[in-house]
């Protein structure tokens, strides 16, 4: 019979308990809207801006075309100031609701989304700085097309300040619109096909004068997000400009495009956790 010292046994471990401050850690807060608005808004601006050039040209080459277009049967007066208010706000549409409805188009179809649903981001903050990013290319063609147009009709130039208001606005409302486009879009030439619907009607709507459309044509036009920051501009190039109709027509413009923001945060939602 043979003996085994003691030290060989095997013992088992005791159980240690962890100490209070050696347990896990809580996950760090979700970061606050304002500074991932900013860093998603940089990184966005700094993503689309190899293609600013051509955006900007397009865009505005589409907007001056019009207008030349328009000048061969349009005068004067409350015509010439709805083609120019339109083609300048069609600046702003075909960035805010075409480009963008393609961008989450393929963004979400290439799985895209699945990266930013892993940052610690508000899902407003990924909407709301692809949308900055995208509008803040349309300022300098915006700005172009509204005094060309003015010269062309020979309108004044006298209120065309109001751009700094017509453009933020305008372009909320329709960067909602297409960002909820393209994330709802099961496919993405579906969301290349709504934008592009959705800048014709902006192009048919807007630019030609309200009181050559048919009722039910007026109707859709009324429904229009961009429609109401036509209309403020094109009040503005009156001798006396009615300042509280503008006023209200840019607060309709607000709202909707608070709104329209507020159901492409939805939709950004509901295609992150599909």
């Amino acid at each position: 019979m043979s003996t085994v010292p003691a030290e060989a046994l095997p013992t088992r471990a005791p159980r240690v308990r962890p100490r209070e401050d050696e347990a896990a850690a809580p996950l760090a807060p979700r970061a606050r809207l304002l500074p991932s608005l900013a860093a998603v808004y940089r990184a966005q601006l700094s993503r689309a801006r190899v293609a600013r050039i051509p955006l900007l040209f397009v865009a505005t080459f589409q907007s001056i075309g019009i207008m030349v277009l328009m000048r061969g049967v349009v005068d004067g007066g409350s015509e010439a100031r709805a083609v120019v208010a339109g083609s300048t706000v069609l600046v702003v549409a075909f960035v805010a609701l075409n480009l963008l409805a393609q961008y989450f188009g393929q963004l979400r179809a290439s799985g895209g989304l699945d990266h930013y649903a892993t940052l610690p981001v508000p899902p407003a903050a990924v909407v709301l700085g692809a949308a900055g990013a995208y509008a803040s290319f349309t300022v300098p063609g915006t700005a172009f097309t509204a005094v060309a147009g003015s010269l062309l009709f020979g309108l004044p130039l006298t209120h065309l300040w109001i751009l700094v208001a017509v453009v933020p606005l305008s372009g909320a409302a329709l960067a909602g619109l297409g960002a909820a486009l393209g994330l709802l879009a099961p496919r993405p030439e579906l969301a290349t096909l709504l934008g592009q619907l959705g800048m014709s009607a902006a192009l048919l709507l807007g630019v030609l004068p309200a009181e050559r459309l048919p009722g039910p044509i007026g109707w859709a036009r009324d429904l229009l997000p961009s429609t109401y920051g036509v209309e403020a501009l094109a009040r503005t190039f009156d001798a006396h400009p009615d300042w509280a109709a503008v006023a209200r027509d840019l607060a309709v413009c607000g709202a909707v495009g608070a709104v329209s923001l507020a159901v492409a945060t939805w939709a950004y939602r509901k295609a992150a956790v599909r």
